[in-house]
């Protein structure tokens, strides 16, 4: 039932999202819109604003969730998400450095391109500082290496920036945020997510014979540098397109399967597929709440998703705590 389940409440998150917000729509004006016979204002308000925003929550989320269960997976290790590993600090420096240098002048599309360029980058690296046979602890602790070094490297742009104007739109973007996307956006994140999400799930066989340990798995027939490229490139792909449209939004891959995995058998690909619609559940439903939410200025996604994220990781933190 767990499928059915997350489809309607998917369903019924993405309706709330087309209706609510500073203007409330009744479902006949919002089923009117939708259907291309409604009011002006409902027409722009639907149509305009809120549903491609939709639509990359759906996206970005579900890459985000996808990306968390496939990591936790692979390395057998609860902690594990992208933005642990580093995967979203270098894709947010990929893109930084086109919004920096004017490289999204030249086209559009060159900001998801940077950032997957960065992501791929950061995880060869990632995976040469643990070495072949690095363990989950040495790869979290390559990962935070990466982290810091690509966090480094946006404070750098920052700091040189050449006006103030310039610095907070980085830092605007940074913070993570679906407000004001457009169709154009949606178009930037479906191929990176649909190439990266692919990858991620073809691997959902492997992840289970990992669980045996790479010795079992390789007994099993499992190619373990295969298993590895796919996870690579398909979270490189999937997490630089997500960030490279809503900027970074962390925690969603860490909570996402905690959640997912006590419904299941537990089995890494039993997670997968749940996780890509838990994920896009949860971004879609944050996005509602910061919009309904009476401030001054609408409250940036990273950041509600960041204190959802907090407590999941500090209680996994916990429960993995031994003894020296």
């Amino acid at each position: 039932m767990l499928l059915p389940v997350l489809a309607l409440a998917l369903v019924l998150s993405a309706g709330a999202s087309l209706a609510l917000g500073p203007v409330t729509l009744t479902p006949a004006r919002l089923i009117a819109a939708l259907l291309g016979h409604g009011d002006r204002i409902a027409d722009a308000i639907v149509l305009d604003l809120r549903l491609p925003r939709l639509l990359v929550g759906l996206l970005v989320g579900a890459a985000l969730g996808l990306s968390g269960a496939v990591l936790q997976g692979y390395l057998r290790n609860p902690l594990a998400e992208p933005s642990v590993l580093g995967i979203s600090n270098a894709a947010a420096l990929g893109a930084v450095i086109a919004l920096y240098f004017g490289l999204s002048q030249w086209h559009s599309a060159m900001v998801p391109v940077m950032a997957v360029t960065c992501s791929i980058l950061a995880l060869f690296a990632l995976f040469a500082l643990a070495g072949k046979a690095g363990g989950s602890l040495t790869l979290i602790l390559a990962g935070i290496a990466v982290s810091t070094l690509a966090g480094a490297g946006v404070s750098l742009a920052l700091n040189l920036s050449p006006n103030p104007f310039a610095a907070m739109e980085i830092m605007s973007w940074l913070l993570g945020s679906l407000e004001n996307r457009s169709f154009e956006h949606v178009l930037l994140a479906v191929p990176c997510v649909v190439l990266g999400s692919a990858l991620l799930l073809a691997t959902g066989r492997d992840l289970d014979a990992l669980t045996l340990g790479e010795d079992g798995a390789r007994s099993l027939g499992v190619a373990l540098g295969t298993t590895r490229l796919r996870v690579l490139l398909g979270c490189a792909i999937a997490v630089g397109g997500a960030v490279a449209v809503t900027g970074s939004i962390g925690f969603v891959g860490l909570i996402v399967p905690h959640l997912i995995r006590p419904f299941t058998d537990r089995s890494p690909s039993a997670v997968l597929v749940p996780s890509m619609l838990g994920g896009a559940l949860l971004l879609t439903l944050a996005d509602v709440l910061v919009r309904l939410v009476p401030t001054s200025s609408e409250l940036k996604l990273g950041v509600v998703t960041a204190f959802l994220g907090v407590p999941v990781f500090l209680v996994q933190l916990l429960r993995e705590r031994q003894p020296w």
